[in-house]
Order: structure tokens, then sequence, then C-alpha cells
């Protein structure tokens, strides 16, 4: 299985991702605009991962399949379909807590093919005698790799679930192990490349370091398809047995990955806070003066929380003339009551959390 060598340059990467993470925790979004970000960037994902696989829709077109309320599909909207369908049956798996398993893998490959052939369901059987399971290039129809045998698929799948259920490594580090060795091992006769970055991401995801699906990691990898197979395939050989078992420079793929991953953690902060912001402003517009100069007074004052009495005090108005601005703060989101039984004991200042 691929290891994990830490040096300097991959723990200055993750230390970004961590700072980026921090700043996204900080961030607060409605239900509404939150939903409707991850909706967006679950059509960025269908798109970008059924591109790396020569899905020849553009973008508008992927939208527009997922969307559609027809009744037969062509095939790569199907693709586009299933993959959307995939990320929104691994929502309901992170909200069920559920682990990294075989069974989910299954489950997350079957809706990736769906609507092809049984065959291409589930993990693939051992070939004919004399017949090569390889990955061909189209152009010189010359084996481009040649994954291990389906006996030993079983063993290589339980030592990734059993790497991803117990090491300490890094949760990034165990996503990115998680992309290669699905890849790699192959255990599909359909779909690898879908449910590897589904699987991916799903692990990101369940250690909470998805940034909640705003934004697209698999938009990176699309972006330079070439770089992407090239950092996965590292210059080894066809054969999983000569060196992609084991090879011996991981640190391309995990740089390669780390390298995306910023990007994305990068983009998902900046998404939340624009968006946060355009909310933000919105809102002040029902303000009256005096109710948005109360909460200039409070942002430049870095309050966090108070007590009305303590606010009247310190700005040298009656106790009501605070507790009437608190409510119209209240209305946009701005603030929210700390009570005392019936009573509101204070106030805390948002700024937090989508």
């Amino acid at each position: 299985m691929i290891g994990v060598r830490l040096d300097n340059e991959i723990l200055d990467r993750i230390v970004e991702i961590e700072k980026c993470r921090e700043r996204f925790g900080g961030v607060k979004l409605p239900v509404g605009i939150s939903s409707k970000l991850r909706k967006n960037s679950k059509k960025k994902s269908s798109y970008a991962s059924v591109k790396i696989e020569g899905n020849p829709l553009s973008e508008n077109e992927a939208g527009e399949a997922i969307e559609s309320s027809k009744r037969h599909f062509l095939k790569p909207e199907q693709e586009v379909r299933n993959y959307y369908a995939a990320l929104e049956f691994l929502e309901k798996a992170l909200k069920a807590k559920r682990p990294f398993s075989r069974e989910l893998v299954l489950d997350v490959q079957k809706l990736v093919v769906r609507g092809e052939s049984s065959e291409k369901t589930g993990i693939r059987g051992p070939m004919p005698p004399g017949v090569l399971f390889a990955v061909y290039d189209e152009a010189t129809g010359r084996p481009e790799y040649i994954p291990p045998e389906s006996k030993d698929i079983g063993p290589l799948l339980d030592e990734l679930i059993a790497y991803v259920n117990t090491s300490d490594d890094h949760p990034i580090l165990k996503a990115a192990v998680v992309h290669y060795q699905l890849v790699t091992i192959h255990p599909f006769e359909d779909g690898n490349g879908r449910t590897a970055r589904l699987m991916s991401d799903y692990v990101l995801d369940y250690y909470d370091y998805g940034f909640q699906n705003i934004g697209s990691l698999e938009e990176y990898f699309a972006y330079d398809i070439d770089e992407y197979y090239r950092s996965l395939q590292m210059g080894l050989p066809p054969l999983f047995y000569d060196g992609r078992d084991n090879p011996p420079h991981p640190e391309v793929w995990i740089k390669y990955f780390l390298r995306m991953m910023e990007f994305y953690a990068k983009k998902a902060v900046e998404i939340s806070m624009k968006s946060a912001a355009d909310r933000a402003s919105a809102s002040l517009s029902h303000l009256g003066i005096k109710e948005r100069r109360f909460h200039e007074y409070l942002a430049k004052r870095k309050v966090s929380a108070f007590a009305p009495i303590e606010m009247a005090k310190a700005m040298k108005v009656s106790n009501r003339t605070i507790i009437n601005w608190c409510a119209a703060l209240c209305k946009v989101g701005f603030l929210e009551p700390e009570m005392s039984g019936s009573r509101i004991r204070s106030y805390r200042v948002l700024g937090a959390r989508i």
C-alpha cells in the first residue's frame, strides 16, 4: 500500500489547510444560503469528475441534465446524474456517520454505474484464460495500466479499510491514500476513478475536513487532467505488481493531492466569506440608522457577548433603547439572545458557523 512520508512541504500544506478550516469555521450562513451553495458545488463536482473520464458535456449541459425531469437520458447525461446522486447518497451516509467500509464503497460504485450492464456493478471477477484485464490507451491500443488480479482485490480493500479506520495519520492524508488506492486497486470493471474521488471526499467529510461541500475539489483535479493522471501514475510501469502496489516515491501523489486540497480550502473560505458579506450587506439595509450604528459599535470593539444594561451604560442610553436595538439585530441574524428561564440574560454577537 502507498506509504506516507512526512516532510516540511507536506506539513506546511497541512498547516495552511488547517488555517483555512479555522477561518471557514468562523463564518455563519443561513441554512437556505448554505444549502444553495452546496447544491451548486455538487453540480460542479459532478461535471468535473465525469469530465476527467472523458465525458463531453459542457458545465451548463451537465447542470441541465442534473435538473432535468425527463425519463430517458443519453449516457453522458446519465453519468453526471449518477455522480450527483452518489454525492447526495453520501450526504445521508455522513449524517448516519457510516464508517468507511467495503459495503459503503460498493453502494457508491453501484450508483456511479447505474444504467450500465449488471456485469459492471460490484467487484470484478477473474478473466477468461488468455484475456488480460487492463486500462488501454485509446490511441495506441497498448495497456496503460494493468491492475491486480481479482483474487487480490479483497485483501487489498481490507487493508485499505483497516488503514482508514485505525491509522492515526492526518485525515487529509487518509483521503489522499484512499483516492490513490481505489484507483490503483481498480476493483471494478467501470467507475473506479469516480468512486475513488467520491470516497476520498467522504473521508474528508467524515473527519470534518470537507468544508461542508462548499466548493469542489474535483474541479481542481479536472483543471489539468494530464497532471492528475501523471501524479497518480508517478512514472511507474503499467503493471500493478511492478511498483504501484508500494510506490517508491509516494510523495509525488501526496504533494499533488495536498496542493489541490489547499486550492479547494482557500476557495471554500472565499465563497463562504463572500456569501456572508453579501448576506450581511443585505441584512443591514433593513436596519434603521441607529440600529446600524449600534451594529458598527459592536463590530469595531469586537464585542462577542454583552448584557443590555452594560451596553446601555457604555453608550449612555437607556436599557430599553438597547433592548429595542438588540431586537432589530436579532431579527436579521446579527445577535442571538442568551436566555435565563423565560428572560433574556444577555446577547451573543453572531459571526459563527455554516
